[in-house]
Parts: structure tokens; C-alpha cells; sequence
């Protein structure tokens, strides 16, 4: 097996887990956040979360991205990788945290004002989130799985005991949301420097820094463009309609992490898989295949989050939040557009066009901009979603075109009009004539979810292959046996996610 197979095996599946687990607690605690915090407060906290991210991206100038690539270059020291890193980031963000601070009035009054107080808070923050992703990686650089495993899932404990304390104990809405989260980090922030101590230092050796800006510096417009599709909705919704609007939206998101914790998976899974087939013609018709049966699979639980969005909002939030769930089955359907675009990434990373990610994800910023401020103000969280999918779709098109001139790959697109067809008609069934609240209208509404893959079967979309496939499943050890075969093929090149997404992805982990 591959050496990338084996990190595969560890870092990745331990940085999965955490992922999941740290989704499930959040989610969990969504009943009690809800009840102790009004929708103002929550879109308050929810806006600065994301607004730390996006100057954390902003603050990194792709270093992060850069020491993931130079600690493994040939000719190139390992320890002084690390150690001018860490000294990079360490003076980028207290630089940009001590700059910040007294901006803090202009700041929190170009956010629509949440309070001087919360943006010092964020500020914080932002020298906490920037370290600690940094020190993060050291475990992922080390291939140090269970170190990285627990130190994790530790922070999300403690920040969930402080901010718990803080949120229901000292009702302390917003800023107990922030401060339990970064005040928790930056315990963990000071443990880690020490644990790290004779890996890190404060010295900066320019040359090497030099080296690795030219690497790293170009992925972090990407990167900041690709988030902001995720962030500028919301100071939309702040502007137009307030921090309550903007509470319900950010709830929203959170009913979605079913949809991406399906995603998740296919982002480690996806890469290696991609790059281990070398002849061209059979990655082509690997690729086609395997986008259908992910939208299919996709499909099925979107089609859930669409019928099922009344009873979710009911049973993880307050009454004040039910409103949430308008936006969930929009928002569920963006994150499996945003799948297909990770699709995408890695076709243009097996013909070395990364460059071309750019401007794709620039014209979908573009797109959401303007969409949000035209919809939202009439349509609230609902036009937000609408702008979300439209901006997706925007630079999955945009991403199409550039992978199929440079390595055409021949989509089944008939099955894929299928899934999309049995998907809608079953949403729309429901939505049309079953209760929309009520045990009958769950029963109804689970009933047409179940249904799914028959209405799959009885459109077609199955070939007879998959359905002599689909009865092997009574002898799983010839399908796992499969399974090791295509596993165990050598990729031609390096198999990961690409730095700046995974980055995004672990932003977003950080978040409860």
C-alpha cells in the first residue's frame, strides 16, 4: 500500500472522526444554545465566527498551505520549515491582532454594530484560531493520529463546558458564545506551544519565508474567495434584515451537517481513488460513474433534509428559531453543489491547471453578491439559500468548462437528470400533499424519503450491472475483496485534498 494510503489510514481518519464527532456534540447542544440565546444573539456570535475565519485565511498569507508542501520538498530542513513557519504566523497574527484592537468601534459598526465588546472578543480570536490550526498541523505533519485526535476532541469539550457555563450559567448570550470558544483555545493555544517547544521558534529565516510565499501566497485569494461564499450572505442578512434574520440562517447551516458529513467523507475518499487510476480513458469513465452514484447518494439526503426540515427545526431549537427551516433543503442542495466542485478541483489537479480554481470561484462571489442583495431583501434567509445554490452552480459551470476542455470526462448526464427528477418530484409531493406538521405528516413525509431508491429503480436508472451488483450485497466479502483490489492501486501523484480547502474544512471544524 501506498505511502499516502497509510497517512490516509491515520491522520486522515483521525481528522475525520474529530470532524464528525465535533458536528454531532454541536448539533446536540443546538436545544440549549437555542433557549438561552434570542436569534439576534446567536446571528451575532454566528456573523463574528465567520468573520474571524475569513481575516484568518487574510493573516496566514498561505503559510499553513506552504509548510504543508515544504516540510516533504526535497533540499529543504524540515525543523527550519516548522520553525519559520511558526514565526511567521506567530508575528502575522499579533501584528494583526494589535492593528485590529483599537479599530474595534469601526469594525463592529461596519458589521451593523454587534458591540465593540464582541469584535475585541473576535480579535482574540483571530490570534487564537490562527495559531491553533498552525499547531494542529505539527500532529498532521508528524503523522501523529491520536495526538491529534485527542487534543481535539479535548477542546471541544472544554470549550463546550465554558461556554456552557457562560451562555446558560452567567446568561451571557453572544459574548459567552465567543468567549467559551476562544478563551478555551487559547488554553489549548499555550499548551501546544509547549508540547511544541523545541519544534517552533521566533526566528524568522527570510530566505526560506520567501520560498514558501511564492508557493502559498497564490492560494490565498482562492481560498478567501471560495469562503466567502459562506460569509458575505450573512453580513448581507445582517445589513438588509438584522442579526435575528441572520440567527436563523446560521441555524440553518448547522440542520445542513448531515449533508456535510456525507460531503466530508468524499473529500478524503475522493483524491486518492481519483488520482490512483493512471490510464486517462479509465479515469474518464471512473470519474462519470462516480459522480452519479455520489449524487444519488447526496440526493437521497437532501431529499430528507427538503421533507423533513419542519420536524429537525422543532426538535433541535426553540420556537423562535422555527423559521430556520425554511432555508435548510437550499442549503443542504448547496453543499452537494459544492461536492461536485471539489469533483472538479481534483481533475484540474491531475492535469496541473490549479491556477484556473481562481477565477471560477471569483465569478461565483461575483454571482452571490449580487443575488444576495437582490433577494434577500424580499425573501429574507430564503433568498439567501436561493443565492447560495445559484453562486454554487455558477462555479460548478465555470469549473466544468475548464476541466472538459482539458480533460473531457463523459457524465452520465441522463441518470443524473433522473436522480434530479425522482429527488424533486418526491420533495414536491410532499410539500404538496402531506401535513406539514404532526405525526402524520412525519410518517408521511419518512415514508417518501424511503421510498426514494425504488422511484430510483423504477425511472431506470439502474443498469442490469448494478442490479446483479446490487444482489452481490448478499456476499459482502467478494465486494470488499473489490474494494482492497482498487484500494491498493499506486497513485501517480500526491492524492490530498488541496491545502487551501482543507484549510477551509478545518476553519470550519473549529466552530461548535
Amino acid at each position: 500500500m501506498s505511502g499516502y494510503l497509510r497517512r490516509l489510514a491515520t491522520t486522515g481518519a483521525a481528522y475525520t472522526a474529530a470532524s464528525i464527532l465535533s458536528k454531532l456534540i454541536a448539533v446536540a447542544l443546538l436545544p440549549l444554545y437555542t433557549r438561552y440565546l434570542t436569534p439576534a444573539d446567536y446571528g451575532a456570535a454566528e456573523v463574528l465566527f465567520a468573520a474571524v475565519v475569513a481575516a484568518s485565511i487574510v493573516v496566514r498569507l498561505g503559510v499553513i498551505e506552504a509548510v504543508l508542501r515544504f516540510y516533504y520538498k526535497s533540499g529543504e530542513d524540515p525543523a527550519r520549515v516548522l520553525s519559520t513557519s511558526f514565526a511567521a504566523l506567530f508575528w502575522l497574527a499579533t501584528a494583526a491582532a494589535l492593528v485590529a484592537l483599537p479599530f474595534a468601534e469601526p469594525i463592529s459598526e461596519a458589521l451593523n454594530d454587534p458591540g465593540a465588546d464582541l469584535v475585541r472578543i473576535s480579535i482574540g480570536g483571530l490570534w487564537v484560531l490562527t495559531l491553533h490550526e498552525y499547531l494542529l498541523t505539527i500532529f498532521r505533519l508528524e503523522e501523529r493520529a491520536r495526538a491529534f485526535f485527542a487534543v481535539t476532541i479535548a477542546n471541544v469539550l472544554a470549550a463546550i463546558a465554558l461556554t456552557v457555563a457562560l451562555v446558560v450559567g452567567a446568561d451571557e448570550g453572544a459574548r459567552g458564545l465567543l468567549l467559551g470558544s476562544y478563551a478555551s483555545g487559547a488554553v489549548f493555544v499555550l499548551g501546544l506551544i509547549v508540547v511544541h517547544r523545541r519544534r517552533i521558534s521566533l526566528r524568522v529565516d527570510r530566505p526560506l519565508l520567501r520560498r514558501m510565499m511564492r508557493f502559498g501566497l497564490p492560494t490565498m485569494p482562492a481560498e478567501l474567495s471560495l469562503y466567502m461564499l459562506n460569509f458575505v450572505d450573512r453580513i448581507i442578512i445582517v445589513r438588509a434584515a438584522g442579526f435575528a434574520e441572520a440567527g436563523l440562517y446560521s441555524l440553518a447551516v448547522k440542520f445542513a451537517q448531515a449533508v456535510n458529513v456525507l460531503v466530508r467523507g468524499f473529500q478524503l475518499a475522493w483524491p486518492p481513488l481519483a488520482y490512483s487510476i493512471r490510464d486517462d480513458n479509465e479515469a474518464r469513465r471512473a470519474y462519470a460513474r462516480v459522480v452519479t452514484y455520489f449524487i444519488a447518494a447526496c440526493a437521497f439526503v437532501v431529499t430528507g433534509m427538503w421533507l423533513l426540515s419542519r420536524w429537525i427545526a422543532r426538535a433541535l431549537a426553540a420556537p423562535e428559531f422555527f423559521a430556520s427551516y425554511e432555508a435548510v433543503g437550499l442549503i443542504s442542495t448547496a453543499v452537494t453543489l459544492y461536492a461536485l466542485y471539489m469533483v472538479q478541483v481534483v481533475i484540474l489537479g491531475r492535469t496541473g491547471r490549479t491556477e484556473l480554481n481562481l477565477p471560477a470561484t471569483i465569478a461565483a462571489l461575483v454571482a452571490n453578491v449580487v443575488l444576495n442583495l437582490v433577494l434577500v431583501p424580499p425573501l429574507g434567509i430564503v433568498g439567501a439559500g436561493v443565492a447560495l445554490v445559484a453562486s454554487y452552480l455558477v462555479v460548478v459551470a465555470a469549473m466544468y468548462g475548464f476541466t472538459q476542455r482539458l480533460f473531457p470526462v463523459p457524465y452520465e448526464w441522463g441518470r443524473l437528470a433522473r436522480v434530479v427528477l425522482v429527488s424533486a418530484v418526491l420533495v414536491a409531493l410532499g410539500e404538496l400533499l402531506l401535513p406539514t406538521e404532526g405525526f402524520a405528516g412525519l410518517a408521511g413525509r419518512l415514508a417518501l424519503l424511503l421510498a426514494y431508491p425504488l422511484a430510483l429503480l423504477a425511472s431506470g436508472f439502474f443498469s442490469r450491472e448494478e442490479r446483479r451488483t446490487l444482489a452481490r450485497l448478499r456476499h459482502p466479502g467478494e465486494l470488499l475483496a473489490s474494494y482492497r483490489a482498487l484500494r491498493d492501486r499506486q497513485p501517480e501523484v500526491d492524492g490530498r485534498v488541496p491545502e487551501a480547502y482543507e484549510a477551509e474544512i478545518r476553519d470550519e471544524d473549529a466552530r461548535l
